[in-house]
């Protein structure tokens, strides 16, 4: 069973900075693309970041040039900086990733519980 247990978010001030982790534990046989989502109220949910195995990363337009993704694959975790945060950002963020289980497995997707992120003005 794969568990993905987020952590990091809270209450920022417009212009500041909060880190969001997400590490994945169980059995992992591999771990391809990992990414962050986020949901405002009355919204759906949307993709902020991604990265592959490889380190490529990729940015929705709103966040661009403000938070940057990061890995640690031997720990199977994925990380979020957000800096110059503004109000718009407030949202629960969620991370994904897709991953194995086993080396003859097929890819499922998982997702962390949410971790809600407050930027004020």
């Amino acid at each position: 069973q794969v568990q993905l247990v987020e952590s990091g978010g809270g209450l920022a001030r417009t212009g500041g900075s909060l880190r969001l982790y997400c590490a994945a534990s169980g059995s992992i046989f591999s771990v391809n693309v990992m990414g962050w989502y986020r949901q405002a109220p009355g919204k759906q949910r949307e993709l902020v970041a991604t990265i592959t195995s490889s380190g490529s990363a990729s940015y929705a337009n709103s966040v661009k040039d403000r938070f940057t993704i990061s890995r640690d694959n031997p720990k199977n975790t994925v990380y979020l900086q957000m800096s110059s945060l503004k109000p718009e950002d407030t949202a629960v963020y969620y991370c994904n990733m897709v991953l194995r289980t086993s080396s003859s497995g097929h890819p499922s997707i998982y997702w962390g519980q949410g971790t809600q992120v407050t930027v004020s003005s």
